[in-house]
């Protein structure tokens, strides 16, 4: 329904409606405050949010029949061994864009065996740089710096 209703606006307008996609986000992270309040940051900017608080989780909806469009990953997760739970991802989803959230010393170590989109330290103004790389990955911007009501 959506695609034919985009299809009849753009033959009446031409260049001038399309249909806004909805992406979704994955969060993972094992404590449970840094994921409810990434979720609101991230569902403010009009993303869809799916959170996972263990390895199990973060593969389930990767390997989802209708996946996410990035990843916001702390690797130091619960029932996962970091460099295998990285190693699946890099291997089965390797077009879902990875963000690293972590701290210094756990990227180091991680960086070794593992390549992520981006890696951003927790920490600060970490959320204000995640929603600008967020929107980078996702051509949301036009790569200008992303200002409050833009």
């Amino acid at each position: 329904m959506a695609y034919a209703l985009q299809n009849f606006f753009k033959t009446i307008y031409p260049g001038k409606y399309t249909l806004k996609k909805e992406f979704k986000i994955l969060i993972a992270d094992k404590n449970s405050n840094v994921r409810d309040f990434l979720k609101r940051e991230m569902t403010a900017e009009g993303y869809i949010v799916k959170l996972a608080e263990n390895g199990r989780e973060v593969l389930k909806w990767a390997y989802h029949a209708d996946p996410v469009d990035i990843l916001i990953l702390d690797p130091d997760l619960p029932d996962a061994e970091e460099s295998l739970l990285l190693k699946k991802l890099n291997l089965k989803t390797p077009y879902i864009p990875v963000i690293l959230h972590t701290f210094f010393s756990d990227y180091i170590a991680i960086s070794r065996i593992f390549d992520p989109t981006v890696f951003i330290e927790k920490g600060g103004n970490s959320i204000e740089q995640l929603k600008k790389v967020i929107a980078g990955i996702l051509n949301k911007t036009s790569g200008a710096d992303i200002k409050k009501g833009n």
